[in-house]
Formats: C-alpha cells, structure tokens, sequence
C-alpha cells in the first residue's frame, strides 16, 4: 500500500512540473497592442456571441421587408464603424433556423441587447437574436482592417 502511495504521488508531483514547464513566454509578445486590444495574458477577451434566427414576421409585404433589411445591412455598417461589431454573416440552410452570427465587441448582454434595438431586421421581428457570452481570441477586431481591402463588390 505505501509503494501504492509513493508512486501516487511521485506521479502528481511529476504532472504539476510537466504542466508548468509547458507554460511558456511568447517571444513575439507585444505588450502595447495586447493592452490595446484588452487582452489577458492568454491574449483573450470576452466577447457577446449572437444567433439571429428566423423572427416571427411573415408579412407578405416585400418592400417592407426589402426596407428592413436594407436598415439591417446598414446597422451592421455603422456597428463595425463604431468598433462595437468584430464578426457579422449569414449562415448557409439549415434545421435549427439560423440565419447570421454577429460577435460583438461589448461585455454584458444588455449593451448587447440595446445595440441590436437600432437593427431594423430585429425590430420589425423578421430575425430574433440570441445572445451569449464568448471568450475567443483579442485579435479579432485585427482583421477588420483588412477586411475592408479585399471585397469588390459590395452586397
């Protein structure tokens, strides 16, 4: 029973120091864009993950529905000018409904919530939205800059 025990805890005491020798410093860390983006020491930030969904508005009037998604795309332009929306599109057919994703660079679901209340999309209920918190990489609004390099026609 005591080699049992020995060899217990000569095995924990092994995994511990396996575990702190596998953390290591970046080299290429840069501590000034890091803070810039509000990352931790893993380069990580929260974020508010949103689903929109199929909203409960069937009308049949076309322009109207035409006019409130002309205001969505608009809304998504005037997020991402104010740095508040970091990842927006559509997803592809599927069974649970969804039609987009938004990840918002906001901290608490009610900012969240209050930035989606200018969507017109969201306010006639032609797309309802979920909302989730998400921790994911700082870098995420990094891309953005190029983003706007590589499209050539806008939709």
């Amino acid at each position: 029973m005591r080699v049992i025990l020995n060899f217990v805890l000569i095995y924990c005491l092994s995994s511990i120091s396996f575990e702190v020798l596998a953390q290591t410093s970046n080299p290429n860390y840069d501590p000034k864009l890091a803070a810039k983006l509000g990352a931790d020491d893993y380069g990580m930030k929260s974020y508010i993950f949103v689903v929109l969904k199929s909203g409960t508005n069937n009308s049949k009037d076309q322009e109207m529905k035409n006019k409130a998604f002309v205001g969505h795309l608009e809304n998504i332009n005037r997020l991402v000018d104010e740095k508040k929306l970091i990842v927006a599109g559509p997803f592809g057919k599927n069974d649970n409904d969804f039609r987009g994703l938004f990840i918002l660079d906001v901290t608490s679901i009610s900012e969240a919530e209050l930035l989606l209340q200018t969507d017109p999309a969201i306010e006639e209920e032609y797309l309802t939205a979920e909302f989730y918190k998400w921790y994911g990489s700082a870098a995420l609004s990094e891309y953005l800059e190029s983003s706007d390099k590589i499209w050539k026609i806008n939709p």
